[in-house]
């Protein structure tokens, strides 16, 4: 096992839960420590957002993170360790059993399971996306390969990790905060008159994910930054501003706070019902959409498919009254 201590924030194992890895990750946690087996993907998630309303983004695109990748995974001595109990168990069948001893050279305790390479490689094998995506199953197998450390894989195996396959599940855990705008007026928004919306650009900053796989000097960061403010004001009888209905980020500010004097002008973002919503209310939808991209080792890099994350706040709106006498 090769422990790895690091601060509470960052490490985990490939898709763990409640703190605990699921089966066929190859990571324990204890603590703040992580041991992790092989070729276990582990993440810092340090600078990721936070916050009861923080959720995951949605890809813009049919983007989907890896399904599966192959990287290292034992040891000799921890695939002796999982075999053999496995064929002494006999319910695989005494042929295939004999098949598995003969292949991994079992037989021989001085150099059985390469454990005359210890230290220098690994065998390798199968980590399955725990969220199952579409394709989790295309390199489901438990035939395991050896690597000697510093080489690459055999180029036969498709989905070997790489720096992009890690940017791909840093991408799936970045998480950012929900998009509640500030309108204004305050309490209930006028029918025929505009409703200014902004965002706190302070709480709109870009957040990061990073992947790694220690054994193998791999690693991945992927970077979402927001680029717009996309206002769905939950009614047809309404006008946005702009009138795409899109605000741009400008000086990483999302729209304009409202000002006293500005009741008259047109707000940069925002709003303007064109009738009262009487009893109830309009569902108005306010959805950032955040640019991706990544880095990795040896300097690779490159854009993902932008994600968006919206949330939905109801929105009073009042006719003014007035009276002629």
């Amino acid at each position: 096992m090769l422990a790895m201590a690091g601060p509470a924030h960052a490490e985990k194992g490939f898709g763990d839960t409640d703190g605990q890895p699921p089966p066929g990750t190859g990571a324990d946690v204890d603590g703040d420590t992580v041991s992790v087996t092989a070729g276990g993907v582990v993440f810092d998630r340090s600078k990721n957002g936070s916050g009861e309303s923080a959720g995951p983004l949605t890809a813009a695109s049919n983007w989907t993170p890896p399904a599966c990748w192959y990287a290292p995974k034992y040891t000799p001595e921890q695939l002796q360790n999982y075999l053999e109990p496995i064929w002494e168990a006999g319910s695989t069948g005494h042929e295939w059993d004999a098949g598995q001893r003969e292949k991994y050279n079992a037989n021989d305790e001085e150099k059985g399971f390469n454990k005359d390479k210890s230290g220098d490689g690994y065998w390798w094998g199968t980590y399955v996306n725990e969220s199952f995506p579409p394709g989790w199953d295309s390199c489901y197998d438990d035939d395991y390969f050896w690597v000697d450390t510093g080489d690459a894989p055999p180029a036969n195996v498709e989905n070997a990790i790489t720096p992009e396959i890690l940017a791909g599940l840093a991408y799936a855990e970045i998480r950012v905060r929900g998009t509640e705008v500030t309108l204004r007026p305050e309490n209930a928004s006028k029918v025929n008159l505009p409703t200014w919306a902004w965002l706190d650009g302070a709480d709109f900053q870009p957040v990061s994910v990073t992947a790694s796989v220690p054994v193998l000097g791999l690693e991945a960061t992927a970077t979402a930054e927001p680029v717009s403010l996309e206002i769905n004001p939950g009614t047809g009888d309404a006008i946005t501003y702009p009138a795409s209905g899109v605000c741009q980020i400008n000086n990483g500010r999302i729209g304009e706070p409202y000002a006293r004097g500005k009741a008259d002008q047109t707000p940069p973002c925002g709003v303007k019902y064109l009738r009262s919503s009487g009893d109830d209310t309009f569902p108005l939808q306010a959805t950032i959409t955040w640019e991706i991209n990544w880095t990795g080792t040896g300097g690779a890099g490159g854009p993902f498919p932008d994600g968006t994350f919206g949330a939905t706040q109801d929105v009073v709106v009042q006719e003014i009254q007035a009276v002629n006498r």
